[in-house]
Order: structure tokens, then sequence, then C-alpha cells
């Protein structure tokens, strides 16, 4: 039988001996010997595992889960229990049409999930009141540390003090201090009674409250402004509140965040889910995350793409609004989708049935003589809770009956989901309580208490919130938005520093499983046995594969991962006395998010030049660490470098941050280089982070969900994150830099199934084929008259591989943005463009496509590079031609007017003839979409 590896690796035995011909070279060993300096070869095994078969695999796996206990999960705390309907979860949780595609950057092959994120931005601007959504952040807590820094760039002028109600979730208030301490913001927790205005830049309500109770805030925002007109309010909501009360717009806030997770997306221990912000126009330039804009097209026609790109790390670098790079695009659309598909009453009926049941119990308890714990009188939307004195006990005999209530300390809360019912609601009266008494009161009686408070607006008017309340439309327009994109399914994605591998069924068939999906990231840890395995388990093989200490799983994101190893060496370094080291230094090649990083911890950060080759120039490197060496705080730096080439200098490199006393954080962006062959920890980094939504499998779903654990040496591990509620040793110390102890936990599962199947000769195997078929691109585009830009030895890449366009451009007019349009027109979606070089091309082909797909792409870009050579000679007009025309669209043949034949433009090579996924949009105008700012849904009348 076949092992996985051969599933996974796209190249048999027969088309890498050709390949490896073709580069001259009759052996694999031989080549990588060639390419890989020898002195950072690692000589240790890693998970001296043999691949399992797929089967083999998930059953070991299911095993595994097994002491995971499916309790009735009414715990609450941020985490909610949510139906997935049936339609979203087979038709786009499990698609790999959705979840296989990447972030929408290049627009005019993205629509479909560009309109489905805008639906998304529309459901949090309906149900917020504000003018303005981004398209999803990691999380509620790490939404409620941007709201923070987002809150200070709109008050700049105010005393660097932000106000935080003490009646938070306390996950949340555990990131916003760590994201405040390092930006030098003052954080005072206190009751609001306590709150004076005129000290603070900012001021952070939750609503409902920690301990379940809501709140109209609208007069006491008022005061609040009357004494300082500028003082930012930021409210956290539960977004299913909202369909019934007030907006946060309304009463006065000026940012809302929160979590949509409880719109349909599965608990799975902690993650992924998609996390709003929302806030006014004026704002727009000072918000993080992604915002999906409408423009137009060259025809004329409205087009969606993202917007104000300016904002983000890959441009503004250490200026820009944050370091998020992957946010939670696949789970924002899955929750756009339970908006659309239950409609505004049809949330309403869900609101309604969770908030009756939760004050239902409330009123049971309290006849029962159960104290609750009502903060200043408000309304209970879904949440009660009240103190006792042996908590465990209570836990305990819930658990006995199938329920999980939260627990804080000596305070229980009880919260209430979509698929509560009444008789679980009077099961859990009388055990709570001890008496059998139980009251059924009418619906309108609990819900008429506080009829001021409830939303007279409409909410949700939008055609696709009215449209698609049954199951065939729903799952027509769902196909009909997947149908509008390029993912995986179609084509190779070739985008440098991505890594857009497969993402094997059986890696993601766990995901949908109850005991994987169904758990709560606080449910009492003897009930989440099997999850704690698998985290530990991955945990091990991921040591095994890099050479750290440990491994810290709680960062959610690359760009998390970078913010928690540069937080871990910053901890360190205040531990020893060594705290005001505050400089960073970073190869000029770095990624944004690497700047971005080193600012938000508040390290200055200084450039370190490159050579002509592209590597660190080891010079200028020395000696900004000697004229720095005092303050010399870390080195952020990619291996394989940025500009994809093995650097022979690295261990060096690493050496002259240690001798002046600094740490070493390498970004692992580039691991699927390295895995089998190289460990970042024996190249001398003390941190690096690990993307397993590139390197390990987990797909890039859109833009997101991700993983970015850090591996450690040991002098970080007492320096990691932890989580308050689930952590019982947990300080401020170790505080959190995301919402869930081991952050998005479900999805950890692909990544251990990965590592399991390959094994660790699968491992090696895929890493060397992954950098053989980079240099057969390479080799091949050289000989077609590309050049490429950077080599390391041997005139070798490592895994990817940059085309330098800037000649051609030069001599031609025809650009990178020429280039990247036109491959849609042969059925690619473009390489890296404009990065780290402006006017390049880069190439990452991966491990797993075969020889044939590698051919088609080599092929394109030689027909492409032909076309230029027209261009050039006057064949082809200046302007008028198919590169400056691309993507061509069936609305162009239907009514063709350029002066190339259709074939020319649409169907360039034979491979396309019944195999073309046409672009439903022609070149989008972004100067429009920005100078016309709109991220809104817009009627289906301006569409046609």
């Amino acid at each position: 039988m076949r092992d996985f590896s051969t599933r996974h690796i796209g190249i048999n035995k027969k088309e890498e001996m050709e390949i490896l011909s073709s580069l001259g070279y009759d052996s694999l060993e031989k080549f990588i010997n060639d390419v890989i300096p020898s002195e950072i070869i690692s000589q240790t095994k890693t998970t001296r595992q043999i691949g399992l078969r797929e089967e083999e695999a998930l059953a070991e796996l299911q095993a595994m889960l097994e002491p995971n206990v499916l309790l009735r999960n009414y715990i609450g705390l941020g985490y909610n229990d949510t139906i997935t309907p049936a339609v979203i979860r087979r038709n786009v949780f499990e698609n790999p049409g959705w979840y296989t595609a990447y972030t929408p950057y290049q627009a005019e092959i993205s629509q479909g999930r560009l309109q489905a994120l805008l639906n998304y931005e529309q459901m949090v601007i309906d149900l917020t009141g504000f003018d303005l959504s981004n398209a999803s952040l990691l999380d509620e807590a790490t939404a409620s540390a941007e709201a923070m820094a987002m809150a200070e760039r709109i008050n700049p002028s105010a005393p660097k003090k932000f106000f935080v109600s003490k009646n938070v979730f306390p996950q949340s208030l555990s990131v916003i201090k760590t994201r405040a301490e390092y930006l030098g913001f003052e954080v005072v927790v206190d009751n609001l009674d306590k709150f004076n205005p005129a000290e603070y830049f900012g001021v952070f309500l939750q609503n409902p409250d920690l301990f379940g109770t809501t709140h109209d805030h609208q007069v006491k925002i008022t005061e609040w402004k009357e004494v300082q007109a500028k003082l930012v309010v930021i409210m956290a909501c539960d977004i299913l509140s909202l369909v019934l009360f007030k907006s946060p717009k309304e009463q006065g806030a000026d940012i809302a965040i929160g979590s949509t997770q409880r719109f349909g997306i599965p608990l799975g221990f902690g993650g992924p889910a998609a996390a709003y912000m929302a806030t006014k126009d004026a704002y727009k330039r000072l918000m993080p995350g992604r915002i999906i804009g409408v423009s137009q097209d060259s025809l004329g026609k409205k087009a969606l793409r993202m917007a104000l790109q300016t904002r983000e790390q890959h441009i503004r670098r250490e200026k820009a609004t944050s370091n998020i790079c992957t946010s939670q695009v696949l789970l924002a659309n899955m929750a756009g989708f339970y908006a659309a598909y239950h409609g505004a009453d049809g949330l309403r009926e869900i609101a309604k049935h969770v908030s009756h049941l939760a004050n239902l119990l409330a009123h049971n308890l309290e006849k029962n003589g159960i104290v609750l714990n009502k903060c200043n009188n408000g309304t209970i939307f879904d949440t009660i809770s009240f103190d006792v004195s042996a908590p465990e006990e209570l836990i305990e005999k819930l658990a006995d009956n199938g329920y999980a209530i939260g627990n804080i300390a000596n305070t229980m809360f009880v919260n209430i989901g979509e698929s509560g019912t009444f008789d679980e609601v009077e099961e859990l009266a009388k055990l709570i309580s001890g008496k059998d008494d139980f009251e059924n009161i009418a619906t309108k009686q609990t819900l008429a208490k506080h009829d001021a408070f409830y939303r007279k607006d409409e909410i949700l008017t939008h055609d696709v919130f009215k449209n698609y309340q049954t199951e065939t439309k729903m799952m027509r327009y769902m196909k009909h938005l997947e149908n509008k994109d390029i993912s995986l399914v179609h084509s190779m994605i070739p985008l440098g520093s991505c890594t857009m591998k497969l993402n094997a069924a059986a890696e993601l068939e766990p995901l949908s499983w109850a005991k994987m999906a169904n758990i709560h990231p606080f449910a009492p840890r003897k009930y989440t046995e099997g999850y704690l395995t698998l985290v530990n388990g991955l945990k091990q093989q991921l040591c095994d594969i890099t050479g750290f200490a440990d491994v810290c799983m709680q960062p959610n994101s690359g760009a998390q991962g970078e913010y928690t190893g540069i937080l871990a060496i910053r901890r360190y370094q205040a531990s020893i006395g060594q705290g005001h080291r505050d400089i960073c230094l970073i190869p000029k090649s770095a990624h944004g998010t690497n700047p971005a990083t080193a600012q938000m911890m508040s390290l200055d950060v200084v450039v370190v030049d490159c050579d002509e080759a592209g590597n660190v120039n080891i010079d200028d490197l020395r000696a900004k660490a000697n004229e720095y060496k005092d303050r010399i705080s870390c080195l952020m730096i990619t291996y394989p470098s940025t500009h994809g080439v093995f650097e022979a200098g690295i261990k060096e490199i690493c050496k002259v941050i240690h001798d002046v006393g600094g740490q070493v954080y390498m970004d692992g962006a580039n691991l699927n280089a390295l895995v089998g062959l190289v460990k970042p920890a024996e190249l001398g980094a003390d941190v690096s982070h690990i993307n397993l939504h590139k390197t390990f499998s987990i797909p890039h779903g859109g833009g997101g969900p991700g993983m970015g654990p850090i591996g450690v040496a040991s002098h970080l591990i007492d320096f990691l994150p932890k989580n308050p509620i689930f952590d019982k040793d947990y300080t401020d110390a170790n505080s959190a830099v995301s919402a869930a102890q081991y952050g998005s936990a479900s999805i950890l599962a692909i990544s251990w199934m990965y590592i399991t199947m390959m094994g660790e000769a699968g491992l090696e195997l895929a890493t060397k084929s992954a950098i053989l078929n980079a240099n057969y691109i390479a080799h091949e585009l050289s000989k077609v008259g590309y050049t490429v830009l950077y080599t390391g030895q041997n005139d070798k890449v490592a895994h990817e591989c940059i085309i330098d366009l800037r000649p051609i451009k030069a001599e031609s007019g025809i650009t990178e943005v020429d280039f990247a349009k036109r491959l849609m027109d042969y059925g690619f979606h473009s390489p890296t463009m404009s990065f780290p070089v402006a006017g390049t091309l880069m190439i990452e082909p991966t491990e797993s496509e075969d020889k044939g797909e590698l051919d088609r792409f080599i092929l394109a870009m030689t027909q492409i590079y032909n076309e230029v050579k027209k261009v050039q000679s006057g064949e082809f007009d200046k302007v008028n031609n198919p590169l400056k025309n691309a993507p061509h669209t069936m609305a162009n043949i239907m009514n063709w007017d350029k002066p190339y034949s259709i074939e020319v433009g649409c169907f360039p090579a034979k491979y396309l003839v019944g195999n073309k996924v046409f672009p439903t949009v022609n070149r989008i105008d972004d100067a429009h979409g920005d100078r016309n700012f709109m991220c809104s849904c817009f009627d289906m009348d301006d569409l046609a």
C-alpha cells in the first residue's frame, strides 16, 4: 500500500530523475549537498517516526481524543455553544474550494470570497451601528488590545493611561496588559464609577459584562465626553446580543469589538473563530486589519478588493497600524453565511431563545435562594453568575449529570447557547439550587423588563440577508461565490514566502469530529485529556524538528508568533537586569511584520544592509552590533533568507549578536526549506516562530486561520505567556498574547496528522523536493531569458526564487502587475509580487506539485515572455495588448474589440481548452477604490 508521502509529494521517482538530469545531477543527495552549506546540516534525527497511512493516523488520533468528555456546554466566558448549519459546514468549512484559497491580494480571481467578506463586514456594520468594519481579527482578546492601541492613535495628546472596567473577560484583560506594557500605557482596572475621563485616552467596557449583565451606557458615555470630547470609548459586545439591544454606536461608543464565534463556528478548544472590529469612517486609516472595499474594473463594473492597504505592515513596516498578517477569513465567511442563512428574523429567534432561557434560569435560582451577581441591575442576556464556597463540588455534581458550567475562583457562570433547551435549564436549576421546585414564566415576561434598551432600528436589510433562507438557495449562492475564485483545486499557487502546499483531506477530516469541534477551552482539564495529549504530542514533534527545548502553542498567527517570541526575549532580558536593551536589528530584506512587531514591542529598528548577492552584510551587521552593543535586544532574521537563498554565514551572524549580549529571533516563514535537514536551534536561534499554516499543512483559508507557535531555547521557557483561566500558576508576569491557552487549538490536529503520516523520512523528502522544484523552475526560466535575482552556493536557490522583471519593465513598459494579471489568463495565481524587492516575482512551487504542473507554469511564463517581446517589436501595441488588458473575461468575449484574437487573449495555451477558469471582472482600479472608499454591501442593481 502507498505511503502517504507519495500522495503528498507531487513528483514521482521518474519525474525526480528527469528534473535532476535537467539540472545536471544523477542523485538527489548530490543536488542537496550542492544547495545547502554542509556546516549547517543537522547531524541529529528529528521525529524518529515511521509514517502512518491515512487510516492508521486517523485511528490513532481518534483513540487519542477518546478521553475528551462531551458535556453539555454552558460555560460561556467568551465561547458559546452554537450550531453550525450543515449546509455551511459541508460547502465551506469542509470544502477545499474555500479553505485552500489565499489572501485575496489578486482581487480579479478572488471576487467570491471578497463578496463573502463584504457580507461579513455588512453584518458587523448593521449590528454595531458603525460606518466601517474590518474583515476580521484573530480573537476577541487580541481585538481588545488592537482597539486599545487604535484608541491611543485617535487620541494621542491625552495621558498615556487606559481604563478597563473590572467586569471584562479575564483573557481580554490579560492580552490588554501584555500589549500595554511595551506600548508604554498604564492600565487601570476598576469599577466604572471610579473612572475620571479627563485622566485617560480611552476606556474599555464589556457589554454584556463578565457576570452576564447588559447595560445601556448612553447617558454615562455622554457625561464622559462632556468632560473629554476626544475620549475613545471601546465596547466589547456579544454579537448575538446586538440583534436585540441598542448598538454600541447608539450608546456613544467609538469602537466596537467582539467575537463572531457563536455565529456557527465550532468551539474547537478555543479556535479558530473570527473577531470583529467596527468604528467610525473618520478612523478608517487608523484601523488594524484588512478592509474589503468596493471599486470598479476597467469596464466600469463594480468589483471588490482589499482597500487602504497602505495601512498594513507589508507596506508601512514599523509605521503600520499593526503587525497583523493572517486573520480569520474562512471563519469570518462562515459567520457571514450564518447571518445570511438565518436572516434578521432567524437571529432574533435565536437571541430571544437564549435570553428567555437565561432569564428563566435566573428567576428560578433566585426564587430558590441563589444570590446572583447582577451588576448595577443590568439586563440579563444569556449568562448568569453566582458565588459558591465549594466550586469543585458543584462542578463535579453537574458533570456527573452531563453539564459543564464556567468557573473563575469561587464564581460560577452559566451561559445559554443556541442548542440550550427548556428541559436542560430546568434540570440545571434543580441541580444548582438543590430544590425540585421550577416555575415557568412567559417569554414576554422575561424579555420585557427593559424595553427602552431594545433596538428600534432595522438590521440586516440587504438582499444577501433576505434571499437565502432555504438550503437550496444557500447552497447555490455559496457555490456561485466559490466558482469566482482560483484556489488549489484549480492550479498551483506559486506564492513565494507563503508555501501553498497540499492540505490533505485526511488532515482536515478530524476537525468535524464532535470530540474535536465541541470542546470548550475552559472546560475542566480532566475532561479535555485527549486534547492535551494531542497538543503535547505536536509540541514534541516540533521540538524534535526544530531542536528547541520547548514550544508555546498560544500564538494564533505567524505575526502573533513573532510578537510572542520578542515578548519572551524582552521578559527574559528584564529578568537579568537587561531591560534597557531597546534596539532590534533587522536585515533590509525582512518581511514587513518584523519591523511592525519590533515597534509594537517598543524596540527601535536599525536596518542591516544586504550585499549584492542578497545576503546579510556581515561587516555592516558587526559594525552596528558594536555601535549599539549595550542596547541591542535582538536580531530578527529569516532563514533561508527572504531572498530565497541559504546564507552560509548564518552561524556567524548569530554569534555576532550573542557576543554583544543580544538574542536571535529567527522568522520561521521559510521553514519548509529546513525540515529534516537543518534545525534552527542548532544555527544559533534563541526563538523561532513556526507557521503551521505554511510548513505543516494548515490551509490558508483565504487569509486565515493560521497558527504561529514558537520554539524557544531553555532560558526562555519561563517567560512564555499563559492563560488567566486555564493555567493555575498564571500571573501578570506571564500575561497572555491570545484568548485561549493553545490559540486555535482544533487546527493543531492538521499539523499532527501531517507530521505523523509523513514520518521522519517523508518530511525530509518533502523538503528536498520543494528545493528541487524551485531550482527546476529557476533553471528553466533562466533559459527563457528571465533573470534570477539571487542565488546561493553553486548558483542554487533554496525553496523559492526571485525573478527580476525590472529590466523587462524598463525596455517594454510591461510591469510586474501586468505579469500577475496575465497569469490569470493562463489559469494561475501570480507569484508574490514586489516582495521582498520591488519589480520582481517570488516563486515558491512547494513539494506538492507534479512535474506536469511545474511545466505548465513554465510554459505560461515562457509565452508571456514572448508576448513581451512582441510588444517590444511592435507586433503588439504598447498599450492595447494582451498583457495590459489582462485579465480577460467572458464579458470581453461577448463584445470582443481587441486587436488580437480571442484565442490569444483568453486561450493562449492548449491546456486551457476545456479547463479554463475565467476571472469574473476585468482589471480592478485600485486607486478608484481608495478615492471612493466604500466597505458595505451594494444593491444587486448596482452590480448589474
